[in-house]
């Protein structure tokens, strides 16, 4: 069975609600349906009248068996544009302004989230990521010690790695352009919460790079070292079950036989499960490479180091891209 297959099974258990903030696209308004049929999670989708019927034609579904919600004239518009202000007081945010802030559907399923009237948030098929995150920082804010809000994306495979998972985690994909050491520690923490979240399994955390344990001198491996250095030290002062290994090149990180080549006294051993890129430039190459050149099913950028659980889509989803992903959301709200 696949890691997708093991999360929506999961997924139904949990009896999560979710909001898909973008109800004017029909491939959100056929995975909505699909996702109540199936009792994957209660959705509540956001959209007008007019684009809620639009997209229903243009996707199939004769009748929505999910709710709708029209931010532009919702009341409950006022109490969120309320609490918006008391979140803003320091940024000096008025009523009025924040009353046409939460009209936005992001920030108003933001917004839905953070008043606990549902359980996480699933956009991004026609929003950017970066004013996805931009919402989702202003409302619900970051976790308890994380600073940096990123991404990861979850690789399910086909066929088992050379080590026998199903997947691995990559990160950060979507968000942080060019993190420093600090910022690729918080990234490497949340995606380690990710990915044993979604699978039950031990993170092993490989900071990747063109070098492994000092076989070559560059000032840009310098961050990497130091960020490893931080995490270990995090790991080991903070008790977390985490292994922890870096700079590595990518072979190495995932191929035992390798390991034992080039890095045999690494913690790793050749079997990371959740692959660290330095920036964003070879995190999203790596993914998009990795996704079109395989058989390989990606999800995400999932959001991670937020309070509550919020997930971007890729703007070239599909329907089915999109359950998937509602189906993580809901299993990381639990």
């Amino acid at each position: 069975m696949s890691i997708l297959n093991t999360i929506i099974e999961k997924a139904k258990t949990t009896g999560a609600k979710l909001v898909f903030a973008e109800g004017l696209d029909p491939r959100v308004i056929q995975a909505a349906h699909k996702i109540v049929n199936d009792g994957i999670a209660q959705v509540t989708v956001l959209g007008t009248d007019s684009e809620i019927t639009q997209a229903c034609h243009l996707a199939g579904v004769d009748a929505c068996n999910f709710d709708v919600i029209d931010p532009l004239l919702s009341p409950l518009v006022t109490d969120f544009a309320r609490n918006f202000c008391e979140i803003r007081k320091a940024k000096g945010m008025t009523m009025d302004a924040a009353t046409a802030i939460m009209h936005d559907r992001l920030y108003f399923a933001n917004m839905m989230c953070h008043q606990g009237l549902v359980d996480g948030v699933v956009a991004g098929s026609v929003a950017s990521t970066s004013d996805m995150l931009r919402a989702s920082l202003q409302v619900i804010g970051t976790s308890k010690g994380i600073k940096t809000a990123s991404s990861s994306m979850l690789l399910d495979f086909t066929s088992s790695s050379p080590t026998g998972y199903s997947s691995l985690l990559f990160a950060d994909c979507a968000v942080n352009p060019n993190p420093d050491a600090e910022q690729l520690v918080d990234i490497a923490i949340a995606s380690a919460n990710t990915y044993y979240t979604l699978t039950g399994k031990k993170p092993k955390v490989a900071f990747l790079s063109f070098a492994t344990h000092g076989s070559a001198q560059h000032e840009s491996l310098d961050k990497i070292r130091q960020a490893a250095a931080l995490t270990v030290s995090k790991v080991e002062a903070e008790g977390l079950d985490i292994i922890v290994d870096g700079e590595i090149q990518a072979d190495a990180a995932i191929v035992p036989s390798i390991a034992a080549k080039k890095c045999p006294d690494s913690a790793l051993k050749g079997t990371a499960n959740v692959l660290i890129f330095p920036d964003l430039n070879s995190g999203n190459i790596c993914y998009k490479l990795v996704q079109r050149l395989s058989d390989i099913a990606v999800y995400g950028p999932l959001l991670q180091g937020l309070a509550k659980p919020v997930n971007d889509l890729s703007r070239g989803c599909s329907a089915e891209d999109i359950c998937g992903v509602a189906a993580i959301t809901a299993c990381q709200a639990i």
